[in-house]
């Protein structure tokens, strides 16, 4: 659960130009607005390196730091590097401790290698891996975890069978929303039917090239062969 809150320290920004934005990072600090709650939005940059490390724990409400105010946010969004992976932009949102919230928490499965189905060859496929929720901002957790060692083959898990914390509400269908899935492993006789139907389709292009072959070879005139292949 995020009971702690993370210090953050910022400093404020004036908006600037996609190459001041650069020169920024390339000093080792990363530019970010805040937003939300009764103040008004404030551009800000902070340090790269106390960014990433604020927000390893996923869900964790910060404590934004501005001179000699903090106020708690959670991260909203955030830009990131195609290649790189670092952070380019973050956007924080006030919130109220006290007032519950929309978020996003990952789902996870546990427990995969252990389940029959998987054991007996089966293919478990998770299907959800993200879950909408609603919570204090203090009651966000990192994630949401479901034991799937004891799916066996053909088992079809929905949220309603997933265990929420106290203080949780789901705002995905339960009943609608499917989870994982664990499906029969693929018979031989269904990758023999592959094999054959793939032979088929060459023997069919083989024979076409060796006829195609044979009448250049023959002693057919060329105006006949033209008009042969037409």
């Amino acid at each position: 659960m995020a009971s702690q809150t993370t210090r953050l320290s910022i400093a404020p920004r004036e908006p600037e130009g996609s190459r001041a934005t650069r020169r920024l990072r390339r000093s080792g600090r990363v530019p970010g607005i805040l937003y939300g709650g009764d103040g008004e939005p404030l551009t800000f940059s902070v340090d790269a390196r106390e960014l990433r490390h604020a927000l390893a724990a996923q869900g964790a409400v910060l404590e934004v730091a501005d001179g000699g105010s903090a106020t708690p946010a959670i991260l909203k969004s955030a830009q990131h590097h195609p290649v790189r992976g670092e952070t380019l932009h973050v956007d924080l949102m006030r919130v109220n401790l006290d007032v519950a919230i929309a978020a996003v928490v990952p789902l996870e499965l546990t427990g995969a290698d252990d389940a029959p189905g998987v054991k007996e060859g089966g293919v478990l496929e998770q299907i959800t891996r993200e879950l909408n929720i609603e919570a204090l901002p203090t009651s966000i957790p990192e994630s949401i975890c479901f034991d799937a060692s004891g799916m066996h083959i053909n088992d079809t898990v929905t949220l309603a069978q997933v265990p929420v914390p106290d203080g949780i509400v789901l705002l995905d269908d339960p009943e609608e929303t499917v989870v994982a899935t664990l499906t029969p492993p693929r018979l031989e006789s269904e990758l023999d039917e592959i094999e054959q139907e793939t032979g088929v389709v060459g023997e069919g292009a083989g024979t076409a090239e060796a006829s195609a072959a044979d009448a250049d070879a023959g002693d057919v005139p060329a105006d006949a062969g033209d008009a042969s292949r037409e």
